[in-house]
């Protein structure tokens, strides 16, 4: 049997490409095929998706201190994440961000980077944000930057409009709901000025709220936005790699009605549905009613402390189990 392991991360656990590699292993030593394919939707391990980084460049970090963010280039072609540069983590998560102060400038350091490298295409995946700056920090980096020529795509891992940006995903980030408030307002005058200065209506395009409205920030630029999953599946050659398998195995951390809704888990088994290739989600944790025969919950069959603090080993008994019965 030839098993395609197609796993987005198990998001503070496991990271997509070592999920799929113990599915390849456990697959193996059972005496089936093994091909992984690391997937992400635009968030953190879209680089890996594309092949893994290949270089780093020192950017200003989500609070102002220096990073080194890793990012890949190659045949004019570079890969951007923007929480190598402004991500939560960086901040030292919700508790330790300042969240009306925190800025995408590394993100457009970045930019400028790959353009001064002769990139051709720009690639920027947007999950991941400490920052709901709209995009300015970026913006104001690239104020001597040409980018003409130059097609800057921004893979969105989410729908969420401009000014909704804060009151969506400000909690997150560390904004009490004060900041929220001035946070919104803030983002009602940079849509404005976008409008503006640039001519380009942000509040008219969906997904320009991801990243605290950095979508929105390079969309006035001439970015084009783009579904995160779609663009890398294509890039990854997912649909091929599904006509050629047996059975696919995919997860993420938490399975439940959002997987279904745009993540990399519901895009797979979409695909796999209108290709009639048998596939098998192992998550992290399912909510309840969406366990079955055929979405596992590493929770559910060895514990959820073991899931947390040993999820590869948690899904190579889990996996082995099943393949066993098959």
């Amino acid at each position: 049997m030839r098993v395609l392991a197609a796993f987005d991360k198990f998001k503070g656990t496991a990271d997509a490409a070592s999920l799929c590699a113990a599915v390849v292993e456990t697959a193996e030593a059972a005496g089936h095929i093994g091909v992984a394919l690391p997937l992400a939707d635009g968030g953190e391990g879209t680089v890996q998706a594309f092949g893994g980084a290949n270089q780093t460049t020192t950017v200003t970090g989500p609070l102002g201190e220096p990073v080194d963010a890793a990012w890949r280039y190659e045949n004019g072609v570079a890969v951007i994440e923007m929480a190598e540069a402004a991500g939560l983590v960086l901040a030292g998560g919700a508790e330790g961000n300042d969240p009306v102060n925190a800025t995408t400038r590394g993100v457009g350091e970045l930019i400028a980077a790959a353009a001064s490298n002769g990139a051709t295409q720009i690639i920027v995946g947007v999950g991941g944000s400490a920052t709901t700056d709209g995009g300015a920090g970026a913006i104001e980096a690239l104020e001597s930057t040409r980018l003409e020529g130059i097609d800057l795509v921004v893979a969105c891992d989410v729908k969420t409009h401009f000014v909704d940006a804060a009151q969506v995903f400000g909690p997150q980030k560390g904004a009490s709901p004060a900041q929220v408030q001035d946070l919104t307002e803030r983002l009602r005058q940079l849509e404005a000025s976008y409008h503006q200065n640039h001519g380009v209506d942000v509040s008219a395009i969906p997904g320009s709220g991801a990243a605290g409205g950095l979508a929105g920030g390079l969309a006035a630029l001439g970015a084009r936005l783009v579904d995160g999953f779609e663009l890398i599946a294509d890039q990854c050659g997912l649909a091929d790699h599904i006509r050629t398998a047996d059975l696919v195995v995919t997860g993420e951390g938490q399975f439940d009605q959002t997987s279904l809704e745009g993540k990399v888990v519901g895009g797979v088994i979409d695909r796999c549905a209108e290709l009639h290739t048998d596939v098998l989600v192992i998550a992290g944790a399912v909510a309840s009613g969406y366990e079955s025969d055929t979405v596992l919950s590493l929770a559910s069959e060895v514990g959820l402390a073991h899931a947390l603090h040993q999820p590869i080993d948690a899904l190579v008994a889990v996996l082995a189990e099943h393949l066993a019965a098959v």
